[in-house]
C-alpha cells in the first residue's frame, strides 16, 4: 500500500509554488488592518513632516507585525480554535468574559475608525455628507459580509489590495523620488527633531486586537487543522509564507504613502494632519488624477477595513458561545450587527470624524494589552499548544514585543488626552 502511495505520488508531482498559491488569503485579510485610513493619516504625517527619515518605522513595524500575526495563526492552525473560542474555553469565565467583552469594544472603536475612513473618501469624490455616507459604507459592506462566503470575500479583498497598491504605483510614477534617500530611510534608524510623536503614531497603529482574533479565525478557513502531524507541519510552514509575504505588500504600500508624501509634500514643506487635505493638496502638485485616484484607493481600504473588522466581531462574538464564525450563523450576524451599529451610531453623535478617530484611538490603547497577552499565555500554555507550545526564547520576544506595543499606545493615549 506504501509503494502504491508513492507511485501515485510520483505520477503526480506537485509544484511547491503551486502549493503556496493555495494557502495565500488569510495573511491579505490582516494586511488591510495594516493599510487602513488610520495608517494613512500617520504615514502622510510622518512623509509630509520628515521626508524619507520615517520609512525605518515601517520596515520595524512591519517585522513586528510578522512575529505577532505568526503566533496567534499558530494557535488557529494547531488547536482549530480561533483566540475567543479557545479564550472561551481554556480561561475561567470571570476571566474570559471580560476580555472578550473588551474586545467586542475594540472592535467597535475599529468599525468606527474604518467606516470613517470610507466615509471620508465618498465625501472627497462625491460631496456626499458625513452621516450619509457613514449609513452606505456600513450597509455596503453588511450586505457583503451576510450574502458571501468567506472564499468569496477572500477575493473581493485580494482584489481590494491589488488595486490599492497599483494605485500607490501609479502615484509614485507622477513624482520625482529620491530613491537613494528612500533606501537610506528604509534601513537607518533616525530620530528627526519632533519626530518622536510619529513614530510612536505609526508604530503604535500596527498592531490591532481585532487582527489578532481575525488572524486566528480566517486561517482554519482552508480547514487546516488535522489529525496528521505532518499536515500540521506543513500547514504551519505555508502559513509562516502567507504572512510574510502579505506583511511585505503591507510594507510596501504603508513605504509608498510615505514616500508620496516625502516627494510632494515635504518637497513643498507643506504638513499634512488629515486626509482631505491630502487629497486637496495633492491635485495643484500632482495634477487631477491623482487626487481621484488617491480618494479611490482611500474608499477600497476603508471598505476593506470595515468588513475585516465585520468579520472579526463576528468572530468574538461567536467565540464567546464556543462557536466559529460563519455568514449563516445566527451568532457570527449578531456579532457583525454589535461591531457596526454602534460604530454607525457614534457617527451620527460625533459628527466630526477626526473626533471620532481620537475616540477609537482611546478605545483600542486601554483593550491592547489585555489581548495581546491573552494571546501570548494562551501560545505559551502546554495545555492549549501541546508541543508547539511558544518556547521559552519565543515567549521571551513576544512579551518584549507586547511590551512595547503597549507603552507606545499608553504614550499615545496620554499625548491624545492631555
Amino acid at each position: 500500500m506504501k509503494l502504491l502511495d508513492k507511485l501515485k505520488m510520483n505520477h503526480h508531482p506537485h509544484s511547491a509554488a503551486l502549493d503556496l498559491l493555495k494557502y495565500i488569503g488569510p495573511g491579505l485579510l490582516v494586511t488591510v488592518g495594516f493599510i487602513d485610513p488610520g495608517n494613512w493619516a500617520t504615514n502622510l504625517a510622518a512623509g509630509s513632516e520628515f521626508g524619507y527619515a520615517l520609512l525605518w518605522v515601517v520596515t520595524f513595524s512591519s517585522i513586528m507585525l510578522i512575529i505577532i500575526q505568526h503566533n496567534v495563526a499558530h494557535l488557529g492552525i494547531v488547536t482549530g480554535l480561533c483566540l475567543s473560542e479557545a479564550t472561551t474555553r481554556y480561561l475561567p469565565k470571570k476571566l474570559s468574559r471580560p476580555i472578550l467583552f473588551s474586545a467586542m469594544l475594540a472592535s467597535i472603536s475599529t468599525s468606527l475608525a474604518e467606516i470613517l475612513g470610507g466615509v471620508i473618501a465618498l465625501k472627497m469624490l462625491f460631496g456626499i455628507p458625513i452621516e450619509v455616507g457613514a449609513v452606505i459604507v456600513t450597509l455596503a459592506c453588511f450586505i457583503m459580509l451576510l450574502s458571501n462566503t468567506y472564499s468569496k470575500i477572500e477575493r473581493w479583498i485580494i482584489m481590494f489590495v491589488s488595486i490599492i497598491g497599483l494605485s500607490f504605483l501609479y502615484e509614485l510614477a507622477l513624482v520625482e523620488v529620491d530613491w537613494s534617500a528612500a533606501a537610506s530611510g528604509w534601513i537607518k534608524p533616525t530620530f528627526p527633531e519632533g519626530s518622536l510623536l510619529v513614530v510612536m503614531s505609526v508604530l503604535g497603529a500596527v498592531v490591532m486586537p481585532h487582527n489578532l482574533f481575525l488572524h486566528s479565525e480566517v486561517i482554519q478557513s482552508r480547514n487546516w487543522n488535522l489529525e496528521n502531524e505532518s499536515i500540521i507541519k506543513k500547514q504551519l510552514k505555508y502559513e509562516f509564507y502567507d504572512t510574510l509575504l502579505s506583511m511585505v505588500i503591507g510594507w510596501g504600500i504603508n513605504s509608498a504613502m510615505i514616500i508620496l508624501a516625502a516627494s510632494t509634500f515635504f518637497r513643498e514643506r507643506i504638513p499634512v494632519s488629515e486626509l482631505d487635505q491630502a487629497q486637496a493638496l495633492l491635485v495643484p502638485l500632482v495634477g487631477n488624477n491623482a487626487g481621484v485616484i488617491f480618494a479611490a484607493a482611500l474608499l477600497l481600504a476603508g471598505i476593506s477595513s470595515t468588513i475585516t473588522s465585520g468579520i472579526a466581531g463576528a468572530s468574538i462574538f461567536a467565540g464567546i458561545f464556543g462557536e466559529a464564525y460563519h455568514h449563516k450563523d445566527l451568532h457570527s450576524r449578531l456579532g457583525v450587527v454589535c461591531s457596526y451599529l454602534p460604530a454607525l451610531l457614534l457617527i451620527f453623535l460625533i459628527g466630526d470624524p477626526f473626533q471620532g478617530l481620537i475616540l477609537s484611538q482611546m478605545v483600542l490603547s486601554i483593550q491592547l494589552p489585555i489581548t495581546i497577552f491573552t494571546q501570548v499565555y494562551l501560545t505559551s500554555s502546554p495545555k492549549v499548544m501541546g508541543k508547539y507550545a511558544n518556547s521559552r526564547s519565543t515567549k521571551g520576544i513576544l512579551l518584549v514585543l507586547g511590551t512595547v506595543v503597549t507603552l507606545l499606545n499608553f504614550a499615545l493615549l496620554v499625548e491624545v488626552v492631555l
